[in-house]
């Protein structure tokens, strides 16, 4: 068979890099790619939300299944053009990606479907958005309504805080279009976690689970990123956890927008707070995270591109997927300045210095670009988020250890990156510390 990822993350790396183990497969492409997928498939001159492109392509070159990366693709419909050509995909339609593309859409099918959320209320004008906080002095979340490249989220614990949010997006228009709705959500705390399920619109996977880190620096200061590091699975994932889960979060919904007409195939992830009163979920997204598709990913065992073609043949519950019992962390190495203004096209040093010890790790591309004229191999920083570099490990301490000794054995000008991932402090000291916020 022959396959066409889009996307050009390290995400798109890991689908490239797992998708290439399956023995059923004769060719694989990428749109558009990075010097990492480059290695291993074909890049193509084609931006991932060219939907024209993407489906030129498909039909050019024959492709037995479109494996969609990111989320905008998506939410421009690119999965219904591959449907109406016959032409199998993996992702869901325009209208069932609203679960990511709309938080309003998304809370309003948690709430009809009995899944256990924060409080909110959606605003389409600026001015009653601030009647509101007005009125109401407690901390509260304030999320851009579409697509905001994960970015659209403040956290805002005084009600300047609060003003600004809603300013920054409705007046400002810093996330264009994304800012014209607003959503003001309860404020949660407690430890995150994102879970997984493939689905075929009726039937889900078993579920898998990890963590991410999105703010900048150590201790989770500084600015919101589109991730800096992840590890898979947390601690306090059990089977009664994933079991409660599937049936309180993850079948609810399923349910909920068949019942809709529309059916859900895909990934389906779903980011939860493990509050004290228990799990409540803070978004859904309509496809793998990134970083956390580095981690989950190695975890997957059997053949994905059965498991890909059963969500979109609707055959998924003769299927089985499992998951392996290995530990893995994932380290991004970003670009200096990043995510404000940064610099490219510095050479990337030891990507290929691997020891005894780095058997046991993998390095998934992002921003990088391979150089086919200068000095064939020559690898350049090409965007903000570099790379991710996963150890795997018998123990989460093990796999974090390989990770950051990679990690040390890379360089390029500016390089930054967290050295907490997967750190006792983060979010298993914390759950050890409190095991009510897992056992809700």
């Amino acid at each position: 068979m022959k396959v066409l990822i889009v996307g050009s993350g390290a995400r798109e790396h890991a689908l490239a890099w797992r998708l290439g183990q399956s023995p059923s497969i004769t060719g694989m492409w990428v749109a558009n790619g990075n010097g990492g997928t480059g290695r291993i498939a074909t890049n193509l001159d084609i931006s991932p939300e060219d939907v024209d492109g993407v489906v030129g392509a498909a039909q050019s070159l024959q492709i037995d299944l479109v494996v969609v990366g990111p989320e905008v693709p998506l939410s421009l419909g690119l999965v219904n053009r591959l449907d109406a050509l016959g032409i199998p995909s993996f992702g869901p339609t325009r209208a069932a990606a609203q679960i990511e593309s709309s938080k309003a859409f998304a809370l309003e099918v948690m709430q009809a479907a009995g899944v256990p959320c924060p409080d909110f209320n959606v605003f389409h004008e600026q001015g009653a958005a601030l009647d509101f906080l007005s009125l109401h002095r407690d901390p509260v979340v304030i999320k851009a309504d579409g697509l905001a490249a994960g970015k659209g989220v403040y956290l805002c614990r005084t009600p300047e805080e609060a003003t600004a949010a809603v300013r920054a997006c409705m007046d400002q228009r810093v996330f264009g279009d994304a800012g014209n709705t607003v959503v003001i959500q309860e404020y949660l705390s407690g430890p995150e976690v994102s879970i997984f399920a493939f689905c075929d619109g009726e039937h889900l996977s078993t579920l898998a689970a990890a963590c991410d880190y999105k703010r900048l620096k150590d201790g989770n200061e500084g600015p919101n990123t589109g991730g800096m590091g992840s590890f898979a699975p947390p601690g306090f994932w059990t089977a009664g956890m994933e079991e409660r889960l599937r049936i309180t979060v993850m079948e609810p919904v399923i349910r909920e927008m068949s019942e809709r007409g529309t059916p859900y195939r895909g990934i389906l992830y779903a980011g939860l707070m493990l509050t004290e009163a228990g799990p409540k979920v803070l978004e859904f997204n309509c496809r793998l995270g990134d970083p956390e598709a580095q981690v989950v990913l190695p975890l997957l065992a059997g053949d994905p591109l059965e498991i890909m073609l059963a969500c979109h043949e609707g055959r998924l519950s003769k299927v089985p997927v499992r998951w392996r019992a290995d530990n893995y962390v994932g380290v991004v190495m970003a670009s200096g300045g990043y995510p404000a203004a940064y610099e490219t096209g510095f050479e990337i040093v030891g990507l290929d210095d691997a020891d005894e010890e780095a058997q046991n790790t993998m390095i998934f591309h992002a921003g990088t670009r391979s150089s086919i004229q200068d000095r064939p191999g020559r690898v350049t920083t090409s965007g903000g988020r570099v790379l991710t570099v996963v150890g795997r490990g018998d123990s989460l301490a093990e796999a974090r250890d390989r990770a950051y000794h990679r990690v040390r054995r890379i360089d390029f000008r500016g390089a930054y990156y967290r050295t907490d991932i997967a750190a006792m402090e983060s979010i298993e000291g914390e759950l050890a510390a409190n095991p009510a916020k897992a056992s809700g």
